[in-house]
């Protein structure tokens, strides 16, 4: 039987300098007891799975809209596979990984329904009332919407995964810093989610773009990352079916991706003079990332995805779809507040209208929006 204080001295032992303990927590903005057998952020990550918005990830889409089949990645799914990359990471590189877990569980909590192009049309529609971004509403969900204790609002996670979560920056999430005070550089952990979030959905999105025909293998043939291997597979083993070649490929990208991860940062870890998680803070700026020939690989593949993928006619006919099933129902709600559950508004105290009305929208599953939509139709 493992304690909390042995587990919290087995970090100590086995954990770089400059990983974040449990021992050594900035706590929490609510004083609890501690837990006998759990970390502080082993906790953390457990209410984040615990919480409602982390199931209904399950119905909550990525490129293809939740109706277009059962066999494409979900934000649940996806969520996952960004825990696993994660993880592996954080492991390898001696950081802490409950901290990578948990931000990495907690990452896309805030998505509306229907990907990227709700999160768009959302944003259009509150640039009046403070604008939309998700990982703005993952913060939000994670310190207010999610209300499971008596004596605190939200659910009273640790500064340091909380840190991490409102850290969580990519090429296309950028949250506003006024929404947790910073530190300097995010932590090692911070930054490991950032990219294994851009490898599972750089990776899996060539996955499913391939299994629903709107990409085919012949078309990735000048997408060097693609074609090393996927020439590999195909060449050295005859006899594996088409399904096999496509699934193999995509998790040699994976593991080419993750391992020169590890290799590369580790190298930066040195070659900067990263002792301790101050100088994460102060010296961190790029110290998690890919080699250059790696990153020019990856950036060909993203290249590819946006001008054959998330640019294609049936994606955008989805994409423009969800943008006004998205609108009619704002325009519903903010016309008829009585039909937002009081069970829902009643956390609320001064938030304007029109923020609540995002809220609700915005914690909805691809299929209940489609029923909610359809619903006014048929009332219409």
């Amino acid at each position: 039987m493992r304690t909390r204080q042995q587990l919290e001295q087995i970090e100590k032992q086995i954990l770089q300098p400059y990983a974040a303990t449990s021992a050594t927590t900035k706590g929490r903005e609510h004083p609890e007891d501690e837990h006998l057998y759990r970390t502080a952020f082993q906790r953390d990550r457990d209410r984040i799975i615990h919480s409602s918005a982390f199931r209904r990830l399950e119905y909550k889409t990525q490129v293809f809209i939740n109706h277009e089949g059962d066999y494409y990645r979900t934000r649940l799914t996806h969520t996952l596979e960004v825990s696993q990359i994660a993880r592996v990471c954080a492991r390898a590189l001696g950081v802490n990984e409950d901290v990578a877990d948990s931000i990495a569980l907690a990452h896309d909590l805030g998505h509306t329904p229907f990907g990227h192009s709700g999160q768009d049309q959302m944003n259009e529609i509150m640039k009046d009332h403070g604008g939309f971004e998700h990982n703005k509403q993952s913060f939000r969900i994670v310190t207010q919407l999610e209300n499971p204790y008596p004596d605190f609002i939200g659910l009273n996670l640790t500064y340091e995964v909380l840190d991490g979560i409102s850290k969580h920056i990519t090429e296309y999430d950028m949250p506003d810093n006024s929404l947790f005070v910073k530190e300097g550089y995010p932590s090692i952990e911070a930054q490991i989610t950032n990219f294994a979030d851009e490898i599972a959905y750089n990776s899996h999105d060539v996955d499913d773009g391939l299994k629903s025909g709107l990409i085919t293998a012949k078309g990735l043939k000048d997408v060097k990352l693609w074609q090393t291997y996927f020439k590999k597979f195909t060449d050295e083993h005859v006899k594996l079916t088409p399904t096999q070649q496509r699934r193999y490929t995509v998790k040699a990208i994976i593991n080419h991706l993750v391992s020169d991860l590890i290799k590369t940062t580790s190298d930066n870890i040195e070659k900067l003079g990263i002792k301790t998680i101050e100088d994460v803070h102060k010296n961190g700026c790029g110290l998690v990332s890919l080699s250059q020939e790696t990153k020019k690989a990856n950036k060909e593949l993203k290249a590819f995805l946006y001008q054959n993928l998330y640019t294609h006619e049936k994606v955008l006919k989805m994409q423009d779809e969800a943008k006004v099933i998205v609108a009619k129902l704002f325009q519903t709600f903010m016309e008829k507040p009585f039909l937002i559950p009081d069970e829902f508004k009643k956390f609320y105290t001064n938030e304007n209208p029109e923020r609540i009305v995002c809220d609700y929208i915005a914690g909805m599953t691809d299929r209940y929006a489609l029923g909610e939509y359809e619903g006014l139709g048929r009332t219409a």
